[in-house]
């Protein structure tokens, strides 16, 4: 599990990206309702990620969060001075000691780009009044080469379409239907 918060004036969002056994990736972003320093964010991130693994019962866990500060209080490296720091610190060791068998490790941001760039996302998002649901594709585009013959250029626009699918979570396991 990979964690990140992010926080600034307009608001403060957390990532968090779990990658199973399998290789596969699993990413969350949540905005977060209320400002906070970034390091409220950091401890939001990662309680967020353990809540969903308490919930998923899945172990053992290994743990990457890019704040050292986070990493090192919950490591027992530093000490925890800020009072508005403890409810979230006790809350994480609580998490951590249900879950038993996790590993905790600080990276570095470039190490951590997938829950950073997730944080950062809902950090922006968090000022819309209203949930939002960002469709992410994947996709790569590869310009058609044209000729210069304009009898054919009504020939090659027929054969360059785009296609844009949006997958509901009910059926994301099925092939997509091709409307054309």
């Amino acid at each position: 599990m990979y964690f990140d918060g992010a926080s600034h004036k307009e608001g403060a969002g957390a990532g968090v990206v779990f990658v199973t056994s399998e290789g596969e990736v699993l990413p969350y972003s949540f905005t977060l309702t209320q400002n906070c320093s970034n390091n409220v964010a950091e401890y939001q991130a990662l309680i967020l990620g353990l809540e969903i693994v308490v919930d998923a019962k899945q172990l053992p866990l290994k743990v990457y969060g890019d704040s050292q500060l986070v990493a090192n209080q919950l490591l027992s490296l530093y000490e925890v001075k800020k009072p508005e720091l403890f409810p979230y610190y006790n809350y994480a060791k609580r998490l951590m000691g249900w879950l038993g068998n996790v590993e905790l490790e600080h990276l570095p941001r470039k190490d951590n780009k997938q829950a950073d760039a997730l944080a950062k996302l809902a950090s922006t998002l968090s000022m819309i009044e209203k949930e939002a649901r960002i469709p992410i594709c994947k996709s790569w585009v590869i310009p058609p080469i044209f000729s210069d013959d304009e009898d054919d250029m009504f020939q090659e626009e027929e054969n360059h379409v785009t296609k844009v699918f949006e997958v509901e979570e009910e059926d994301w396991r099925q092939p997509p239907v091709d409307f054309n």
